[in-house]
């Protein structure tokens, strides 16, 4: 497996400041555009995260003008994926599905994405769209249903898919049945043949909610596909009042770090390890409550990276 090394997610929002400006043909906003003239180089490769422009027809060529300025300001030919938000990998519920692999496929010919990723999770129901994703249903039923939907996606698309383990916010979303969440994620893996994310603030999220907080994180996770990992995303979180909030907020924690030096030696197949929504200034620098941490995140995955192409 190619060892890009760090890589930038970027889920830019329509109308937002750290986002796509809504005026014309849309464009990345003046921030966005100064903190990639800043740092795009810092980055190996980067995602963009799939944001509606608004609840009008899922037309590529809407967002061709504000996409293209994006990967041209990040650099032309340097590696990109694309993170998307409407395959519903985790839906207990049949939907059609042609009109979105359209979609993404014109995409995909377009930019040359090397992987589309999606969390296991519910991301809409009976054609509604969930504020947060929930996870899957955890049952057998649950199980089966996700193996189907992620190899129908797998045939669909033309770009290789990995599917990222799911988001669990303890008082924000629940769970419906009762088998491990490691290890469902992990037969859904190898039974599609997909590729596998790993999100250091899902997997402790999900080992908050089971009681394994502090030295206990590391419990349980060689039920993960690690050996099936291609990448890894770090975003910003905070543990409030003893629950553990993935806030996306650009601050890293000490145990993401912790954990991902721990599993970085257990992922023969990862590709790259992506800081995912870096908060920035007006002119483009990283807030300075993240920059600490960030800077740790750097280190270990050159480190990583070095050591990888050395051997």
């Amino acid at each position: 497996m190619e060892k890009l090394g760090l890589g930038l997610g970027m889920d830019l929002v329509w109308g937002e400041r750290i986002g796509f400006d809504r005026t014309g043909q849309g464009r990345p906003t003046d921030q966005v555009a100064a903190f990639l003239r800043r740092n795009a180089q810092t980055y190996d490769y980067m995602f963009v995260a799939f944001q509606p422009i608004d609840y009008g027809p899922l037309s590529p060529e809407r967002y061709f003008p504000a996409y293209d300025e994006l990967f041209a300001l990040f650099g032309d030919g340097r590696p990109r994926a694309f993170h998307h938000t409407l395959l519903n990998t985790g839906s207990p519920e049949p939907y059609e599905r042609a009109a979105v692999a359209d979609f993404t496929n014109a995409l995909i010919e377009r930019y040359g994405f090397r992987w589309v990723i999606e969390d296991l999770g519910i991301w809409s129901l009976s054609g509604r769209s969930l504020p947060y994703p929930m996870p899957p249903v955890l049952t057998a039923e649950g199980l089966r249903r996700c193996v189907a939907g992620v190899a129908e996606w797998r045939e669909r698309l033309r770009a290789p898919l990995s599917v990222e383990f799911p988001g669990f916010t303890e008082g924000g979303s629940f769970l419906v049945g009762t088998m491990d969440a490691f290890a469902f994620f992990d037969t859904v893996i190898r039974e599609t043949g997909a590729y596998a994310t790993i999100d250091i603030g899902h997997i402790l999220a999900y080992q908050w909610l089971m009681g394994r907080t502090g030295s206990r994180m590391f419990e349980g996770l060689d039920a993960l596909p690690l050996d099936r990992c291609h990448e890894v995303h770090l975003s910003g979180c905070q543990i409030v009042d003893g629950r553990f909030r993935d806030l996306h907020h650009g601050v890293l924690l000490d145990e993401q770090l912790t954990l991902l030096e721990h599993l970085l030696p257990m992922m023969p197949r990862l590709t790259g390890v992506t800081y995912e929504d870096p908060k920035f200034t007006a002119d483009g620098t990283l807030v300075p409550k993240s920059r600490k941490n960030a800077e740790r995140l750097f280190a270990l995955v050159h480190d990583w990276k070095e050591t990888a192409h050395a051997a």
